[in-house]
């Protein structure tokens, strides 16, 4: 990462509330930035947003990116030069309880954001709408996916990511192309992992409530593979795809799609995450097979991420084993009652330094 770059720079980040955005603004706030943060309520209690004190040094919203007359006044008013997209409804199981709040939100929310941007911001340069290794349609097949291959989904969560790539794709070609145009690119990034995430049906957070607790967790489909990887893995890709699209512009090999995956190691069951996070953690814990009928998942899902690693120069830093323990180390933290703040961002510059 290029700290100078994001010196003073102006960010604007929808989701920073969740796990995923609470990180990134961490980063970003320390590498100088000033960000604007818009996003709803923290989702869940606790959360890395309050217990890492996201909020201080930014200037941190609550709003509905659904709400396109509050959105486009935010975008008019702070005239972000760099704008990361990661306010959405993250969850499968919950997709399919309330639908039509997953594509409001995932899809019209996007389009509502970037007519924002086309409409009242000359002064954005990059933007990295981020979706999901979801918005592929998952032929259940043993290589990793690429960027040119078919998006689909088969429960409303994957169908509204693909959506959102449709959407994004649309405005870089439709209006985000010219002289002085904002060069745009969407982020697909795997199953992500790391400190302060306790959303609902997730595998890691439902792990570290029943360590917490010495509980015997029911675990849906042990033996679905997911590509895994520690949360500052992919953040670095947007962090270094949207310097790229800064300095090169709309008409560059980097607006458009890019994969964010793990190594081949990283390539996982449910099951292997589940023994080795409880063997790390080294409590009292159990899981077993959840034998009810449940709504579909995809049993294998892997992505190719070559074209990261070729036109951006990344590549995953941390093994899925010590992504691990990084997440173990942070909660346990939590639970000494160190300063997550200090904490988080310590595990940020460690980082940077391998």
């Amino acid at each position: 990462m290029s700290a100078a770059l994001w010196k003073g720079r102006r960010v604007l980040l929808t989701g920073h509330t969740g796990f995923k955005g609470g990180w990134l603004a961490t980063w970003l706030k320390d590498m100088g930035a000033q960000v604007t943060g818009l996003a709803l309520a923290p989702p869940t209690r606790p959360s890395l947003f309050e217990l890492a004190r996201v909020a201080e040094g930014m200037d941190s919203r609550i709003g509905d990116i659904r709400d396109a007359e509050a959105l486009a006044s935010l975008v008019a008013k702070t005239r972000p030069e760099v704008v990361f997209h990661l306010a959405a409804q993250p969850l499968v199981r919950r997709s399919y309880v309330d639908p039509l709040e997953t594509f409001s939100t995932n899809v019209m929310g996007t389009a509502n954001l970037l007519e924002a941007i086309r409409r009242h911001s000359m002064a954005t340069r990059a933007i990295v709408v981020v979706t999901t290794d979801k918005c592929y349609e998952n032929r259940e097949w043993v290589w990793g996916y690429r960027e040119t291959d078919p998006l689909g989904g088969h429960d409303p969560y994957s169908s509204s990511k693909a959506g959102t790539e449709i959407v994004a794709a649309c405005y870089a070609k439709s209006f985000f192309h010219g002289a002085g145009a904002p060069a745009l690119a969407t982020a697909r990034a795997g199953n992500v992992i790391g400190g302060g995430d306790w959303a609902a049906d997730r595998l890691v957070p439902d792990l570290v409530r029943a360590s917490e607790t010495s509980a015997a967790l029911t675990i849906r489909y042990p033996q679905a593979i997911r590509p895994w990887q520690h949360v500052l893995d992919p953040l670095a890709g947007y962090l270094r795809l949207a310097e790229l699209l800064w300095e090169h512009g709309p008409q560059s090999p980097y607006a458009g799609a890019f994969n964010f995956g793990p190594g081949e190691a990283g390539l996982k069951p449910v099951s292997w995450i589940a023994d080795r996070f409880l063997h790390a953690w080294q409590g009292g814990a159990s899981w077993h097979t959840d034998a009810t009928a449940q709504p579909h998942e995809a049993g294998i899902l892997k992505l190719d991420w070559s074209k990261a690693a070729h036109l951006l120069g990344w590549r995953p830093g941390i093994e899925i084993g010590a992504a691990i323990g990084h997440v173990v180390e942070w909660h346990k933290a939590c639970i000494a009652g160190q300063d997550m703040r200090q904490f988080t961002a310590a595990q940020i510059a460690a980082y940077q330094q391998t």
